[in-house]
């Protein structure tokens, strides 16, 4: 682990913890490396707290907290007129992950938001379609995944899920296949829900797993995961948060990641890890917070031959292709031609996934040779 992965956890532990940094300490770190570590793990607003408990001022760091807070001002404001329309409309929703996780941390503004995620019914999809055109939105893509994406300038970003996973990862997908038992009513809504706290920690830690298997995933989750355990620990029921995750076969994930969580940032000095333990952190820090393709080229489906790579991209499931194409979905004996229009969209919609891919391709056969 590198300089400056040690300051940004020496930082953000000080941070959640409502300690101040020692000034002399920070004074002493590279603040443009640390900038770009920050940024490319979404911790720049979380870092700004630190510095300025430390008596540290620093133009870039402040100016992306402001952004951040006024960016979750307008997208909580976004939010509750989203939601207000819904309940108008008797259209159910249920808000997720960071709009939850964000004010569990000490500060407003310190986990930084690229957007906002609610899970809504999908039998309303056109409905809720115009309900964010006529509110100034885009629709940038609806029916094509399972979220839909409205933009709105100036940085404006709503996903509406309708499923919480795609056919893709079946095993998460078949758990949250019905997401209505989970859906507890919020007080004076007719439509709009939320979870109990252990079923959104396991959600959140399914997402989690979902980005850490494929692409990676950066420190900012294994901070939330910390902040979250620190609120809500001693009243969360981990026997049930246990046998949920081992139906999704996810559990030793889950074990391992909380502990790394409170070892890591309990307290502001970094602790002795052992192998495993550094091993782990290690993945945490070499990729950012949405990881990249080159990791989900070398992750997905590590156990699989390279042909049954290949022949599951080229020929994906029935399940997959429901979600994925939607006249598939409609007309499942469609699915040889869907899987040929699919290869012609990824032809010429994905060209630069593909650059990616074949760079990832070159890359490896240099270090063989």
């Amino acid at each position: 682990m590198n300089n400056t992965a040690k300051d940004v956890i020496y930082l953000l532990a000080c941070a959640v913890n409502g300690i101040s940094p020692d000034k002399e300490r920070v004074l002493a770190m590279d603040m443009e490396k640390l900038y770009e570590f920050c940024k490319w793990h979404t911790l720049r607003a979380a870092v700004h707290t630190a510095l300025k408990s430390a008596g540290v001022t620093d133009h870039e760091f402040e100016q992306a907290y402001n952004k951040a807070v006024r960016k979750n001002i307008m997208l909580d404001v976004e939010r509750t007129a989203i939601s207000e329309e819904l309940e108008k409309n008797g259209i159910w929703y249920m808000p997720l992950k960071g709009s939850i996780l964000k004010d569990l941390y000490p500060e407003n503004g310190m986990r930084e938001m690229a957007d906002n995620d609610v899970l809504y019914d999908s039998t309303k999809q056109q409905k809720v379609k115009e309900l964010m055109l006529s509110m100034g939105y885009t629709a940038e893509s609806v029916g094509k995944h399972h979220h839909d994406t409205y933009m709105k300038p100036p940085v404006l970003n709503f996903e509406l899920h309708t499923v919480l996973f795609g056919a893709n990862i079946e095993h998460l997908h078949d758990y949250y296949r019905e997401p209505q038992r989970l859906m507890i009513q919020d007080e004076g809504k007719k439509f709009g829900y939320h979870m109990s706290d252990e079923d959104f920690y396991v959600y959140v830690t399914a997402h989690e797993y979902k980005h850490f298997s494929s692409g990676g995933t950066g420190i900012r989750n294994l901070l939330d995961c910390y902040v979250y355990v620190k609120s809500k620990g001693d009243s969360l029921d981990w026997k049930y948060i246990t046998e949920q995750c081992r139906q999704m076969k996810i559990d030793d994930f889950e074990s391992s990641r909380r502990a790394l969580a409170i070892k890591v940032f309990l307290s502001s000095e970094l602790p002795v890890l052992n192998d495993a333990e550094q091993a782990l952190l290690e993945e945490y820090i070499k990729y950012g917070t949405y990881g990249t393709v080159e990791n989900h080229m070398a992750h997905f489906a590590p156990h699989r031959s390279k042909t049954k790579n290949i022949l599951r991209n080229m020929f994906p499931s029935m399940n997959y292709m429901k979600t994925s194409v939607k006249f598939v979905g409609k007309c499942p004996f469609l699915y040889p031609l869907g899987v040929v229009y699919r290869w012609g969209r990824v032809l010429l919609i994905r060209r630069k996934y593909l650059s990616t891919i074949l760079k990832v391709m070159k890359k490896n056969a240099k270090e063989k040779v």
